[in-house]
């Protein structure tokens, strides 16, 4: 099954459209399968009191508000649909997680492929109401969430009409960068036992290798941050993939894919049967045998390559008689 990639440009646009379509290009020669951006109207989320988070303040400094660094963010509603029109050209799938009511219903007027629930709206009920009455599949990220609180999530996405088979639940850690050790991907596979649906990850780790993993593990969806350069001032740069690391990852996570396709039977592949001869041993004279000689360990041997009798027949061969002469290293007869 193909992973979705999804390749977050997020904010890390600066509310600069041009920045914004050349992250549509570099998501596309990194063969993501979609490039998602932020869709939000700051009045409609943040008050007056809210503050930043301790990255936020790392990376933006202390002297502004959330409310004016995230206005500094934003895109109006109508450079998305230009964004929603180059993506197609560049043939990647556009998305964007609308943040507040509004924008949700902007967002899917753009016929996006997914409805993205981020993690701070896991505990939102009317935006959750709102989103399962619009009929697309959803895709919930978990970060900062306990157990019950995606149970409850679940319960008011398919209470308000959703199936569980249109919803996949990423695990996730809302901390910009995650640590390593507070990654816990087990917790994906939980998910995915607990409520029995499609199961991804949202990953802000630094590097490629945990998304990759999770891959391994089973997610059917990944989500990473990416930045042009991660020197930009604003947020998430920092805890993003610069170009060629997302590429990398791309490629990484098809070639788990490959690695995890098959019959899943042990049995010499094609790529390998031609090495058998070449790799294996065979029963051979370990120096010149003569017609009668008994067969025995002291003249007897097991070398490359193994066109000939089985090591595994060794006990079947000593105390055999030579029924021909033999020069050292030809594989014996019986």
């Amino acid at each position: 099954m193909k992973t979705i990639i999804i390749a977050e440009a997020g904010v890390n646009h600066n509310g600069d459209i041009d920045i914004a379509k050349q992250q549509i290009v570099t998501a596309a020669k990194a063969n993501a399968d979609y490039v998602k951006f932020q869709t939000f109207r700051p009045e409609l989320n943040i008050s007056k009191k809210a503050v930043k988070a301790e990255y936020q303040k790392k990376n933006t400094g202390k002297d502004e508000t959330l409310i004016e660094m995230i206005k500094k963010l934003e895109l109006k509603f109508e450079d998305f649909i230009t964004l929603r029109d180059i993506c197609e050209r560049e043939g990647i799938g556009f998305l964007s997680t609308g943040f507040d009511i509004p924008s949700v219903d902007f967002v899917v007027g753009l016929d996006v492929a997914f409805v993205k629930i981020p993690s701070g709206e896991i505990t939102n009920k009317p935006y959750l109401r709102h989103i399962a009455g619009k009929g697309k599949p959803v895709i919930m990220s978990t970060g900062m969430a306990y157990m019950d609180e995606i149970r409850v999530a679940l319960n008011v996405l398919t209470v308000g009409g959703m199936s569980k088979d249109q919803i996949t639940v990423l695990h996730c850690n809302t901390e910009y960068p995650t640590p390593m050790k507070d990654v816990n991907l087990k917790a994906m596979l939980a998910i995915q036992r607990e409520f029995n649906v499609k199961i991804g990850y949202s990953d802000h780790t630094l590097g490629i290798e945990v998304p990759i993993a999770a891959v391994a593990l089973g997610a059917t969806v990944v989500e990473k941050h990416f930045t042009l350069d991660r020197s930009l001032p604003g947020p998430d740069h920092k805890a993003s993939l610069e170009p060629n690391e997302l590429k990398a990852m791309v490629k990484g996570i098809r070639n788990v894919e490959k690695a995890l396709s098959g019959s899943g039977i042990k049995k010499p592949s094609p790529s390998e049967s031609k090495n058998i001869k070449v790799v294996r041993k065979s029963i051979v004279a370990a120096r010149r045998i003569m017609q009668g000689e008994k067969f025995s360990p002291n003249n007897i041997a097991v070398k490359r390559p193994g066109n000939g009798l089985s090591p595994m027949l060794w006990d079947e061969v000593i105390g055999k008689t030579a029924k021909k002469d033999f020069i050292e290293d030809e594989c014996i007869e019986l």
